[in-house]
């Protein structure tokens, strides 16, 4: 997944060099100290170009179809950059000045998790399709995959903590599939009895073992505020 590496950018994407131009001067050095024993490949620079996804998807004989994952999380500059690229259907490998053009034109999805916004000229460009957040069904599907010996009353419980959490407006990050499995684990692991999360108290907002559900600590201070509130609200009105 290229938009998850650190500091990425489309030439990452397009074929991959790194310290190209380093490596080949420091083999080049070696060439003119020992010309007879170099090989002919050491001077050719594109031996040491690694294609990457563009490059290939470019090249394929078939039509294929690019994914580029999690876009959000690239460098500010990717998605103007790449834009430019898909529009052409080409890049300019620098180091050979060479270009590379689609033999056919690729289907080319893009993913993003909205965490920063996307430049308007790319959006515009885009088919956009929104995926909503799994429903309880599927959820307890997917729950039945990674834990398939779970007992059905803590997966129920368990599903309607997560929801109610999900729910609380002001959150900065949403409990996630991936965090809810995470959870289910440790609740397992600890033996927590589904009976704790079914008789929970309703002023007590922080879910147990909230660690690995609730990922924020602003959340979870967001958490400990409503309960804290919702408690003073009980004692003010008791019953």
């Amino acid at each position: 997944n290229y938009c998850k590496e650190n500091d990425i950018d489309l030439k990452n994407v397009a074929y991959v060099g790194n310290d190209i131009n380093d490596q080949y001067a420091m083999e080049i050095v070696g060439l003119r100290f020992c010309p007879s024993d170099a090989h002919q490949s050491i001077k050719d620079i594109s031996n040491y170009i690694e294609k990457g996804k563009l490059w290939d998807a470019f090249s394929s004989e078939e039509r294929v179809v690019l994914l580029v994952d999690e876009v959000d999380k690239a460098d500010i500059e990717f998605p103007n950059d790449l834009l430019q690229e898909l529009d052409r259907m080409e890049f300019f490998v620098y180091e050979t000045k060479e270009t590379i053009q689609a033999v056919h034109r690729p289907v080319v999805i893009i993913t993003s998790n909205n965490e920063k916004e996307l430049p308007d000229a790319f959006l515009r460009r885009c088919f956009f399709h929104y995926i909503n957040f799994p429903e309880r069904e599927t959820m307890q599907a997917i729950i039945n995959v990674h834990h398939p010996k779970i007992k059905k009353k803590l997966v129920k419980e368990a599903l309607d903590i997560f929801f109610d959490v999900r729910k609380v407006p002001g959150l900065r990050k949403k409990p996630s599939t991936s965090e809810l499995i995470d959870w289910l684990k440790l609740l397992m692991a600890d033996d927590i009895p589904d009976e704790i999360l079914k008789d929970r108290d309703p002023t007590k907002a922080i879910p147990p073992l909230y660690g690995a559900l609730i990922k924020n600590e602003q959340d979870v201070q967001l958490l400990e505020r409503l309960a804290f509130m919702a408690r003073r609200e009980a004692a003010n009105n008791p019953q």
